[in-house]
């Protein structure tokens, strides 16, 4: 059933920040599964103990891929400091390792367990953080390599069509699965008393989740959504998302101003990085010559 691998440096509304898994949801079976002890409560670290530079990260994911048979390893971030993912972007022309995807995740994500001031303030967003990584990767030559993955707050078929156009080859959706499933965002789920019974492990309130009839729900809101995808992209003559470009995408800046996504957003050709020619995206610019894979400083 597993078909990739994902490390996670960081999650959308908890940039920096570990989470905690409480001891009445750690049952038995959870339990045997992690290699925990039953009813306790489990303290996720904010940091890996596996690796602390980029070379170390690119050797860890390495590793993985050799011991699961060849399967795709890639990392899964919330963009903060950028030039953090430039050294990563680095330490791949550096050493020739590659990772085969990263997910990107925005700071509008979040199921309601992760602390306010985290979720309100922290991280960058899902559609500059897209555009982001789609230029470095660009810039360095690795665009056709990795993929991009995106992660956060994507509710409808527009949101699949607009974050592919600007950048991101498929998209991960958990919000709108937990709505067809029945939850309400009611932001209880670290205390176990989920009033809908989808966050909680308490046999009262989880009974009210009819297994069969939900599941339905799910199957047809991917169902749907996936058709409307497809009417989407017919309606600008397209055959397949992965024809997509900001061009398509039109904003309105102001009640004067409507420019192309293309128009709004910085760009990057193929390899400039690596040609050491100027680029668009200011970020890249400062920190391409700055960042080396021995650290994310």
């Amino acid at each position: 059933q597993i078909k990739m691998i994902e490390i996670k440096l960081s999650q959308g509304a908890k940039p920096g920040h570990g989470g905690m898994l409480l001891g009445p949801k750690v049952t038995p079976e959870i339990a045997e599964t992690r290699g925990l002890k039953p009813y306790q409560d489990v303290i996720s670290p904010h940091s890996h103990s596996s690796f602390s530079t980029p070379n170390e990260l690119l050797s860890f994911a390495a590793e993985l891929r050799q011991l699961s048979g060849g399967k795709p390893v890639g990392i899964k971030l919330c963009i903060g400091h950028p030039w953090e993912f430039v050294s990563i972007v680095k330490a791949m022309v550096e050493t020739g390792t590659h990772l085969d995807f990263v997910t990107v995740d925005g700071s509008e994500g979040g199921t309601g367990a992760a602390p306010v001031e985290f979720t309100d303030h922290l991280g960058s967003p899902l559609r500059d953080a897209v555009v982001f990584v789609d230029n470095a990767l660009k810039g360095a030559g690795l665009r056709d390599r990795v993929k991009v993955a995106a992660s956060g707050k994507l509710v409808s078929a527009y949101d699949v069509v607009r974050i592919c156009a600007l950048g991101a080859d498929w998209c991960n959706m958990a919000r709108p699965f937990m709505f067809a499933l029945g939850c309400i965002q009611a932001r209880d789920c670290a205390s176990g008393n989920c009033p809908t019974g989808v966050a909680t492990m308490d046999k009262k309130r989880f009974r009210a989740i009819e297994v069969k009839s939900r599941a339905e729900r799910v199957k047809n809101f991917q169902k749907n959504t996936r058709f409307a995808i497809k009417e989407l992209l017919e309606a600008a003559g397209l055959y397949h998302p992965s024809e997509l470009t900001r061009r398509h995408i039109v904003r309105r800046l102001s009640a004067s101003q409507i420019k192309l996504a293309d128009q709004v957003y910085p760009k990057v050709s193929d390899g400039a990085l690596l040609r050491g020619e100027q680029v668009d995206d200011a970020r890249l610019q400062s920190y391409w010559n700055r960042v080396s894979g021995t650290s994310f400083k």
